[in-house]
């Protein structure tokens, strides 16, 4: 039988060849910005046969994920840069680094202590980065110096030098994830230096705050009529009206506030936004997919039923799904 690392360096050696004179011609023209839509899928493909414990489909998913950690790996060492191996090298040294209380004589009995050593730790490795950055900024400043001391020289002293080493809590959440998790992830680096709510309350407080300035800005604003290529009906309101662009923008602050103090109140209970949106999206689906069925036993579609039709049957695919 095949050890894990057999198994490994076989799947390694079938992306190689994949990518090699002779291999397929779509896995030879990828490249890292083409393969980078398959990962973010592959991702959510993974989560969602997590949500549903789908144990047979998570294991091919994960599969497809580890794929694209063999396919970047195998990008980078045709170009030079790194191999799989360096990145298993990476991983299992910050494995070990990250855990001193399990790999070295540090001291955390709970999963809070663990994370803040963590946070520690990764602070510490960041500053590192830093200084090495910084000698080598300044080895390449000393061989410049020559030609860059004189001109200075002469146009004066100009802005003194920037010696500043400030590094925001909020460095290294990245842009690119979903807005739920960068949500997320900024408040939660902001709540480790004490920028949160002593009580839940507040953020309920905050929610009723920011409801309020979305009410005034819509009584404020101009709206126009309904679009004219929607009935108007819908389940809450799904009828959408025009809004004009200089309204517009308010309106997108205002709800991106909403958003953001409900992935407070999220954080704050310890439950993951995504998730928790996630699961809102499978029930609605699945409540609106029990409404057409019914409606298409009798040779209709949704869009042929009245509101209160519909109503109605929203609230029956509800009742359908509580426990006897």
């Amino acid at each position: 039988m095949s050890t894990t690392g057999e198994r490994f360096e076989r799947a390694v050696q079938i992306m190689a060849r994949l990518r090699a004179p002779g291999g397929c011609p779509w896995d030879r023209e990828q490249t890292f910005d083409t393969i980078k839509p398959y990962t973010l899928e592959e991702t959510y493909e993974v989560l969602e046969a997590i949500d549903d414990r789908d144990w047979p489909e998570l294991t091919g998913e994960l599969g497809d994920l580890l794929l694209q950690v063999l396919f970047y790996s195998e990008m980078a060492r045709e170009a030079g840069h790194f191999s799989v191996d360096d990145v298993l090298d990476r991983l299992s040294n910050k494995l070990v680094d990250r855990h001193p209380h399990v790999f070295g004589d540090v001291k955390a009995d709970t999963p809070a202590e663990v994370l803040r050593n963590w946070e520690a730790l990764k602070a510490q490795e960041k500053e590192k980065k830093k200084r090495l950055a910084a000698r080598a900024d300044n080895q390449a400043e000393q061989v410049d110096d020559a030609v860059t001391r004189p001109l200075q020289n002469a146009q004066g002293a100009g802005h003194p030098a920037q010696t500043d080493d400030f590094q925001s809590v909020l460095a290294g959440v990245s842009s690119k994830m979903p807005a739920l998790m960068e949500a997320y992830k900024l408040s939660s680096r902001a709540a480790h230096v004490g920028f949160d709510w002593p009580e839940i309350d507040g953020l309920f407080a905050k929610l009723e705050e920011e409801t309020a300035e979305l009410r005034e800005e819509l009584k404020a604003g101009p709206m126009l009529p309904f679009n004219a290529q929607s009935s108007g009906k819908g389940i809450a309101g799904s009828g959408r009206p025009l809004v004009p662009p200089e309204l517009r923008e308010r309106l997108e602050d205002e709800v991106g506030d909403l958003f953001f103090v409900l992935v407070n109140i999220a954080r704050y209970l310890s439950l993951d936004p995504e998730s928790a949106l996630r699961k809102t999206n499978r029930k609605f689906k699945r409540r609106f997919q029990w409404m057409e069925e019914r409606l298409r036993a009798c040779g209709r579609t949704p869009g042929q039923a009245s509101m209160d039709e519909l109503e109605t049957l929203w609230q029956q695919a509800k009742l359908q799904e509580k426990p006897a």
